[in-house]
């Protein structure tokens, strides 16, 4: 009940700001746009969240990053999927903790795994790849499988591990603390925090949540910020106003298209 009501409330507060004018971000804030695609371009119908087409269809319309969440099988392959089972998505009784990597592709082969999607976006998308499980038994088996797989990008540069709980970071210790991002889900000032004691990439958040004088510590301190999620013109450059470093959003690939069309009209103007 109370996930439901912070979504209805989340929906009434995207739909006040999204009437809110917002001034045409400045052309540099434009070109230093790092859109991220969360769980790529997706409806659920005719493409679903967290899919290899799902990803390539953020990457063609030239989004920056995309957002994806980590779930592991039975036999200990990471796979891309928010949800612990397939029944929202895919309408499968399906839970990948009880199932083979094998056994999973030949029932589910749209679900990629993690290597599948370092093998094709690795280098050339921005990965965040979001932490979800947590298991004490199984965290040096899990780390050395992602360090593996991740061995030939470049953390903080390449991609960063998301977490709701950062106790998960102890997953990936092998990676500098720059290259871990906190999600705050209403702890802004905490995992603001944490941040600065541990040194971590910086923090995020919804934009609702994440006031100014946060934005600014943060900056002032050398850390980022990221928010989602823009899915209006009138969000988008918002945040693109306030100096955000990452901007996650449901509608990434109709907001790159917002970023083309407003960097357009403002060199159009410098002629």
């Amino acid at each position: 009940m109370l996930d439901k009501l912070q979504d209805v409330l989340m929906l009434l507060v995207d739909w006040l700001f999204a009437w809110r004018p917002a001034k045409r971000p400045a052309r540099d804030n434009l070109r230093r746009c790092r859109l991220v695609s969360h769980r790529g371009e997706h409806n659920n119908s005719s493409l679903f969240e967290n899919t290899l087409e799902a990803f390539r269809a953020a990457h063609s319309a030239g989004v920056w990053g995309v957002e994806l969440d980590i779930r592991w099988t039975r036999d200990g392959v990471p796979v891309v999927s928010h949800d612990a089972d397939a029944s929202r998505v895919f309408s499968q009784d399906v839970t990948f903790s009880q199932l083979d990597a094998a056994e999973l592709h030949k029932r589910l082969p749209l679900i990629p795994t993690l290597e599948d999607v370092v093998r094709e976006f690795g280098g050339n998308v921005h990965l965040m790849l979001e932490l979800k499980d947590s298991d004490a038994d199984k965290i040096t088996a899990r780390s050395s499988c992602l360090q593996t797989l991740l061995a030939n990008l470049e953390p903080g540069s390449d991609y960063h591990f998301l977490a709701l709980n950062p106790a998960l970071f102890e997953q990936v210790t092998f990676v500098p603390p720059q290259a871990l991002l906190p999600v705050a889900v209403t702890e802004v000032t905490e995992w603001s925090r944490q941040t600065m004691a541990h040194g971590w990439a910086g923090v995020s958040g919804h934009y609702a949540l994440l006031g100014g004088g946060v934005i600014e510590k943060m900056h002032d301190g050398g850390f980022a910020v990221g928010t989602g999620f823009s899915n209006s013109r009138a969000v988008l450059y918002r945040e693109l106003n306030r100096g955000v470093d990452w901007i996650f959003s449901n509608e990434a690939v109709a907001m790159q298209a917002e970023i083309n069309r407003a960097l357009n009209d403002s060199e159009s103007e410098q002629e």
